[in-house]
């Protein structure tokens, strides 16, 4: 390695894999660098250039390499870098030390794990220590590649197992492979080994009743809550089955269950309907929730929880590999935590892209004139939290709500400063008649929905969004009896 082939990355600056130390006399700062690269993602080390990226070198002897190497001797797991001498000129030399991402981590220096940000290498705190090491053991030995213990190809469904592998045939994803027998199906797809059933299968193609007793947490939580806590439930629905069963159960229930906005164009009294959540990304957060879930816990299960302000998805488990909340609204690399349950989603054309799914969402919130969901990661479970930014009347609403009620409602909400009884009228149109208007405004503010301020001709209607409770009950959506 020459002087000329080290220039443009030192040319382009420290960062995450690449350090600079003017000598070797700072050898234990760039040990703890090293360490911290090990963790992370590999990279260089290189002493003899200054902070400003000028490259001075130093004298090198066979004794410096021997310190260096023996300071690189302190991080547990052993390691051994690669470390080159580089002539400079002026009979000094750079020392390159290179390593790529550590596959036993976490790495520790003189007995401290050190985590790479930016171009520093900060200690890691306990906690992160433990999810590095969790992540690692999980690398090892993970639920979903495990064999399920006194399981048979005919405790599967083998009609989803076919439908599978048409759909990924369909998609070119899967070559044909000329039998429809299950065993030879699973084998292709990867969810067999020395002719056991790997857990994997278990989950994407289970029976309910041998899930029920073996993996009692291949389980769909749905609550309708009344308000915007859990004080109270309007329904309850627990359901074990398999991921694509539950996938099925989970999509249909919030089609019957979700109000669907009624858009109602002023003057014309024409309504455009439109779901309160796009479709499309509740689908990718329920897919990501199966894909990525904990299923190791005996106690988890995947949730959904429908609020008179929200809609929340939850899964069981944590997000791993150092991905954290905010790195999931920009594109970032896919390491799914349960890699074969992913591999079959994706081959079935459930998932369309690696790292996609929650770019997804967002981009189908920003469509719909909507804020992009919430992520958060916290007490042990991963949640996708969708807010309506706006309120619009809904399609299904009860008797005491009629078209014209709907468009005076539509007409206050796209109002900040609030509406005369004349506007309303003349907004309404088709004939609207100042009493009926009148009539419709005194059922809306019995029901809570609207509010007026002023007194006779001059007062001034707006909508009451904060009112939540209210909604619910004057907007009653279709709704499955309780389980």
């Amino acid at each position: 390695m020459t002087l000329e082939e080290i220039s443009p990355w030192v040319a382009a600056g420290e960062s995450e894999t690449l350090e600079f130390k003017l000598t070797t006399k700072l050898r234990r700062e760039a040990a703890r660098a090293v360490c911290a690269m090990l963790n992370h993602r590999g990279g260089s080390v290189i002493f003899g250039v200054a902070p400003d990226g000028r490259v001075l070198g130093q004298d090198v002897s066979d004794h410096t390499l021997e310190e260096i190497a023996a300071e690189l001797g302190e991080i547990d797991p052993p390691v051994f870098p690669h470390i080159k001498r580089i002539p400079v000129g002026n009979r000094h030399e750079a020392v390159k030390v290179s390593m790529d991402a550590g596959r036993s981590c976490p790495y520790s220096y003189r007995g401290q794990a050190y985590r790479r940000v930016g171009n520093t290498s900060p200690a890691m705190t306990r906690e992160e220590y433990n999810r590095v090491l969790m992540d690692r053991l999980h690398g090892e030995h993970r639920w979903d590649n495990e064999p399920a213990e006194g399981w048979a190809v005919s405790d599967l469904d083998g009609s989803e197992i076919s439908r599978c592998v048409e759909e990924a045939i369909r998609r070119d994803r899967v070559q044909e492979p000329g039998s429809r027998d299950p065993e030879a199906l699973l084998l292709g797809l990867g969810l067999l080994r020395n002719r056991k059933v790997l857990r994997a299968a278990a989950a994407l193609f289970g029976r309910s009743e041998r899930l029920t007793s073996d993996y009692p947490q291949c389980l769909l939580r749905i609550a309708r809550f009344r308000g915007t806590d859990r004080s109270e439930f309007i329904d309850n629905t627990r359901r074990i089955g398999s991921v694509y069963e539950l996938l099925r159960v989970a999509g249909s229930y919030l089609v019957d269950t979700l109000p669907v906005a009624g858009r109602v164009v002023p003057g014309v009294m024409e309504r455009v309907d439109e779901p309160l959540y796009p479709p499309l990304a509740l689908r990718e957060a329920l897919v990501n929730a199966f894909c990525h879930r904990d299923y190791s816990s005996g106690g988890g299960s995947v949730g959904i929880g429908i609020y008179d302000d929200r809609l929340e998805i939850t899964s069981v488990g944590t997000l791993h590999f150092g991905l954290t909340a905010e790195a999931l609204y920009e594109p970032h690399e896919s390491r799914p935590w349960n890699p074969l349950i992913a591999q079959t989603l994706f081959r079935s054309g459930t998932i369309e892209g690696w790292g996609r799914g929650t770019i997804k969402m967002i981009e189908q919130m920003r469509q719909a004139g909507l804020v992009p969901p919430e992520i958060e990661d916290a007490g042990g479970c991963v949640t996708v939290r969708f807010r309506p930014s706006k309120y619009l009347p809904p399609k299904r609403v009860s008797r005491d709500v009629s078209d014209r009620q709907q468009a005076i409602l539509a007409l206050l909400a796209g109002s900040s400063r609030g509406l005369a009884l004349r506007e309303i009228v003349e907004g309404v149109g088709k004939g609207a008649r100042e009493r009926q208007i009148r009539a419709d405004l005194a059922v809306l503010r019995a029901l809570g929905l609207v509010s007026s301020q002023g007194h006779g001709r001059g007062a001034r209607w707006t909508a009451r969004f904060e009112n939540q409770a209210a909604f619910s009950r004057a907007y009653r959506p279709m709704q499955r009896p309780a389980h």
